[in-house]
């Protein structure tokens, strides 16, 4: 059956609202922090040498990034269509790129001929290594896009906050290209401690970050949401976490052939004003915001959170459905949602949030909202007298009703 067919007859079952599978993710580089709902058998299920389980992505057109021994459409999710027990599945990069605006709407895909964006959860046992995600004239020297990011720990997923909650963003104001250059040249003999050229923040839950391109980063090892640019481009800064030696590889990933040993092109990669802020945590730093006053949301049943909103490339929230009440929810940009808490029915689909999930298992926790549904509004009705639903919506760039800051 074609991608047209298949995806029409989901769109039809789904009035608009498309049912993704769970889209599993191993890093080799990574001890997996156990919070994502896999279950204890299946961290490893893609294989020992491929490294634990420790990322879902979500409403993802990006393959992963994993090397020569990454799987055939790692990282790409799927569209489920379901019908008297059997299951046909095509990929959303696929079916985009056959409905165009039809899926994304006619701004994005005028704009961007593609969806993208995508988000995940990571899940990190530790600290991951100090890196950096390159910006668009850098990534593009090895085909690229550059990758801006942003973070928020929801409280569902962090019932302990691992080894390390605390992430070290940038460098310390002050901090030279100079002593950089030396931790680079020092990566291949142990702790080139490049973390001692910067501070650390203690990581919230409820709370986030937003990381521009350009910017070192070692996140902490709390269980994050992480809605991003549609690209897996990244370079490890440095060579030890923990007890763990990052492969020099990775020092030079994403750079081109030419440049491949040149330290100065790896300083150059660095946004160095922004790494230096001495109002990091000011200008970076995200509280939850209301999309509304919350008296006026809690009076019509429901309370919602922008959580990401400080990027023009993507932005999130965090919608709550009250117990026991049904609410229909507009938005003016399609949107990927994952439910974190709470059962119910949104549109034609009984939502849930599984406790336990086997590897290759279908959930019904995890859809895509077309533009068209977004903007008649999705209708959702919270079945339980004590539970709420709270869902994670991420939407792809300049969303029309986020007024960035």
């Amino acid at each position: 059956m074609s991608v047209n067919s298949i995806t029409t007859k989901a769109l039809e079952q789904g009035k608009g609202v498309l049912r993704l599978a769970p889209n599993w993710v191993p890093r080799s580089f990574c001890v997996p922090g156990r919070r994502i709902k896999l279950h204890p058998d299946d961290y490893y299920a893609m294989g020992g040498e491929r490294g634990g389980i420790d990322e879902r992505w979500f409403a993802s057109t990006t393959p992963a990034d994993n090397g020569p021994l990454t799987f055939e459409n790692e990282g790409l999710s799927f569209i489920v269509f379901e019908d008297n027990g059997k299951v046909e599945k095509v990929r959303l990069l696929d079916a985009v790129a056959e409905l165009k605006g039809e899926l994304i709407g006619e701004r994005l895909w005028k704009e961007h001929e593609r969806w993208p964006m995508y988000s995940k959860f990571f899940d990190n046992k530790g600290a991951l290594p100090h890196h950096v995600h390159h910006r668009d004239k850098h990534a593009a020297l090895t085909g690229q896009l550059g990758k801006p990011e942003a973070y928020y720990f929801p409280p569902q997923a962090n019932n302990y906050g691992g080894d390390f909650p605390y992430t070290f963003f940038g460098l310390n104001p002050g901090t030279t290209k100079e002593q950089v250059r030396e931790c680079l040249a020092n990566f291949e003999k142990g702790d080139n401690k490049i973390t001692n050229l910067a501070s650390a923040q203690r990581l919230a839950v409820g709370t986030g970050w937003d990381v521009p391109p350009g910017v070192l980063h070692a996140p902490g090892s709390m269980c994050t949401y992480e809605p991003q640019k549609a690209s897996d481009v990244f370079a490890m800064y440095q060579s030890l976490t923990g007890d763990q030696i990052v492969p020099k590889e990775l020092l030079w990933k994403d750079t081109p052939v030419d440049k491949m040993g040149d330290l100065d092109h790896l300083i150059a990669v660095l946004d160095w004003d922004l790494n230096v802020d001495p109002n990091f945590a000011q200008n970076r730093f995200m509280a939850p915001k209301p999309v509304r006053p919350v008296k006026e949301t809690e009076a019509e049943g429901y309370i919602e959170n922008w959580i990401c909103y400080k990027s023009t490339s993507f932005s999130a929230k965090e919608l709550t459905v009250l117990p026991g009440k049904t609410v229909t929810i507009k938005d003016n940009a399609c949107y990927g949602f994952i439910t974190m808490q709470g059962h119910g029915k949104l549109g034609e689909w009984y939502i849930e949030t599984p406790a336990l999930i086997r590897y290759g298992q279908l959930t019904n926790d995890e859809f895509f909202v077309t533009e068209a549904a977004a903007k008649e509004g999705v209708t959702i009705a919270n079945c339980s007298a004590t539970d709420p639903i709270v869902l994670l919506k991420h939407f792809g760039p300049d969303n029309p009703d986020l007024l960035v800051e």
